[in-house]
């Protein structure tokens, strides 16, 4: 098989077509001829050598695909060969083939092209396991979406609207506006020319808001906190401020550390808010949890209440393109 590899940590430059032998699948698991495989931040900062969790190189990331089944292994009980899925891989995605467990693969109908299957799994199962099984999003709530015309911010998004009267503020640069209210944002705001606390503060009449996910990190954890109304939750899942360009910079990584805040149980107990740290690539164990929640993903897929939002596709050959 062929694979998208990370030769060493940097810029795009470092991403190489290797060849590997073809991979066996084992009792329970099924071997995917992959179509099409997701692309995602995680993969992009695993590249520069600021993904924690990411192998090391020379490595194959990729934490989701969708393709066909060529092959199965024993004791696979609800999945044949020339089955359509999507694919939950933990790395390993970028490959024209891949084996998994059998419930890491999910059916998808004959309407599904492999490209929109391939962009389900990690956005969508990260912003609907944030808000409906962590914040517990409900009717009429205000939620803000930090980098909302990212993937994940899209699939919030979409989510959000699948729930009644919910209000949504999201942060991205103003040429993203028109989008991301396309999408389901109430209040777009340009971080770059305003302070998004003074801005939600000003929309909100001081009052703030229930839910914020964010991807931020450092000091803006902190800001973040101090919007949540009473009862308000902050969903921390990434920690995108200490990516500084191509290539990986410790000095800015560290400032960035120094920076994150320092909250106690009985600082959250006197403040009535609360806070969740959100690692979808932790979850592994967590299978049969993240099997239920892509289910009813792929449910309101079918109701056609969410829809990714493929920005770019580009063959092997040119994944330093696609990481540029």
């Amino acid at each position: 098989m062929k694979a998208v590899t990370i030769s060493r940590f940097g810029g795009p430059e470092v991403l190489q077509v290797r060849d590997f032998p073809d991979p066996e699948p084992k009792a329970g698991e099924v071997r995917i001829k992959v179509a099409a495989a997701g692309l995602n931040f995680a993969e992009v900062t695993a590249r520069k050598g600021l993904y924690p969790d990411a192998p090391k190189a020379p490595c194959v990331v990729g934490y989701e695909a969708a393709g066909t089944i060529d092959k199965v292994g024993p004791n696979v009980a609800n999945l044949q060969v020339g089955q359509r899925v999507a694919v939950l891989t933990r790395f390993g995605g970028h490959a024209d083939m891949v084996a998994v467990p059998e419930i890491q693969a999910v059916p998808i109908p004959d309407a599904m092209d492999f490209q929109t299957a391939a962009a389900i799994p990690v956005v969508y199962l990260t912003a609907y396991h944030m808000l409906f099984q962590i914040a517990g999003l409900k009717p009429g709530q205000h939620v803000l979406i930090h980098m909302a015309a990212g993937g994940v911010g899209i699939a919030a998004l979409q989510l959000c609207k699948t729930v009644a009267d919910v209000t949504t503020y999201g942060t991205a640069s103003a040429k993203k506006h028109d989008f991301i209210r396309k999408e389901g944002c109430h209040h777009p705001i340009d971080y770059h020319s305003k302070d998004y606390v003074q801005e939600i503060k000003r929309l909100t009449k001081g009052a703030g808001v229930d839910i914020v996910l964010d991807a931020l990190g450092g000091k803006d954890w902190r800001k973040g906190y101090k919007l949540l109304k009473p009862a308000g939750h902050l969903v921390a899942f990434g920690f995108a401020n200490v990516d500084s360009g191509a290539t990986r910079n410790l000095f800015h990584v560290i400032k960035q550390v120094l920076q994150i805040p320092f909250y106690t149980p009985m600082g959250l107990m006197n403040d009535n808010k609360s806070i969740s740290g959100v690692n979808m690539g932790h979850l592994w164990n967590e299978v049969a949890l993240l099997r239920q929640q892509i289910d009813k993903l792929m449910i309101l897929h079918g109701e056609g209440k969410i829809r990714p939002e493929i920005d770019s596709v580009f063959p092997f050959s040119k994944a330093a393109e696609a990481h540029g």
